[in-house]
């Protein structure tokens, strides 16, 4: 698959745009007051595999989340803003990695100037996020309605505000809860800039639905290329949105890790093969291994048709079938199948 080049900036250790890898995004959705809570989402998130984290700072004393999470936590941080220049300056002065603000939200030019001074010294980019909530009054008369067109323009108003003081370590986050605007948006921003996209469907939904629409919108894009960073934006704990959005890249060829066959059953299924495949993709969750497991139905499908699979099971009568590249292994009992492919992928 062939990316898009953009410019890359750097979150802490994490590289975005420039043919880095895709990222992978979540937020904090502890109160900000509650600082424990925080600190303790923060680490579950790590546990989870997050790369960059974004936290709210609405007020100065949500300042002192930075360091306390910095001190327990190694994945990059993004303190997320909204209106104050001064909550940035502090941010930045706390030792954040990214500020997540609008330039056209915060006043006059030296406010700006202050904001993109500030972190053009200490090498911190700026995330500008827009969404159809977030047009200015001018934009939204001009299109009449939060179109792919007027989000586009509103991200690159912003980034033009920067861009007059000589910033551009910037990141695009152009986000609708319409699937199809939020496509044509990230296209049109492809198109007339090169500074780096973060991916998302907003408001996407509880983990059913959310899932498919950010499948949806933020795979379409990836498969063309287009997306340096992403979010699964989820109505549940933040932890639910890491492997999902690792899933997502997985299934575009764009993360390591094992990738799952397995068929949707019939009439000769003789094994309970739901559940089997559960277990292996629940046992394998965290395999590193760059290999292709199938877990089919019937012997008479199962190897043939999963016979580029790296190793496999096919259902029998009580029993099932271990294969490997399509060549049958031997047979095992139904409850050894598990077992027995676990041994077989501690092999490769």
């Amino acid at each position: 698959m062939k990316r898009k080049h953009t410019k890359q900036v750097a979150v802490g250790r994490v590289l975005i745009g420039g043919g880095a890898p895709v990222s992978v995004q979540s937020m904090l959705s502890v109160p900000a007051e509650d600082l424990a809570g925080n600190v303790a989402q923060a680490k579950r998130l790590e546990k989870a595999g997050c790369e960059i984290i974004r936290v709210a700072i609405p007020n100065f004393e949500a300042v002192r989340l930075i360091e306390a999470i910095k001190k327990e936590v190694s994945v990059p941080l993004v303190a997320d803003i909204h209106f104050d220049y001064k909550l940035a300056l502090e941010s930045v002065a706390a030792g954040i990695d990214k500020i997540r603000i609008n330039p056209g939200n915060i006043g006059s030019d030296d406010r700006v100037k202050a904001v993109a001074q500030a972190c053009g010294r200490n090498r911190i980019p700026i995330r500008i996020g827009v969404n159809s909530g977030s047009l200015e009054k001018e934009i939204l008369a001009k299109y009449g309605a939060p179109t792919a067109q007027a989000l586009c323009e509103s991200a690159l108003y912003h980034a033009s505000l920067l861009e007059k003081f000589d910033f551009d370590q910037i990141v695009l986050s152009i986000k609708s809860s319409s699937v199809e605007t939020m496509i044509e948006a990230c296209e049109l921003a492809s198109e007339r800039c090169d500074y780096p996209l973060h991916l998302g469907v907003t408001e996407a939904g509880t983990p059913r639905m959310g899932l498919v629409k950010s499948a949806i919108g933020i795979g379409s894009l990836l498969a063309r290329g287009i997306g340096d960073t992403i979010r699964v934006s989820l109505t549940a704990p933040p932890e639910e949105e890491v492997p999902a959005g690792f899933d997502i890249l997985r299934a575009l060829g764009l993360r390591g890790g094992v990738r799952f066959v397995s068929c949707p059953t019939c009439g000769r299924t003789k094994i309970d093969l739901i559940s089997l495949a559960n277990r292996v993709e629940e046992a394998l969750r965290d395999c590193k291994k760059e290999i292709t497991v199938a877990v089919m139905g019937c012997a008479v499908n199962g190897p043939g048709e999963a016979r580029e699979a790296d190793l496999g099971v096919a259902g029998g009568v009580g029993e099932g079938l271990l294969f490997k590249k399509g060549r049958i292994l031997r047979k095992v009992p139904e409850s050894q199948l598990l077992d027995a492919l676990l041994e077989e992928v501690s092999n490769l």
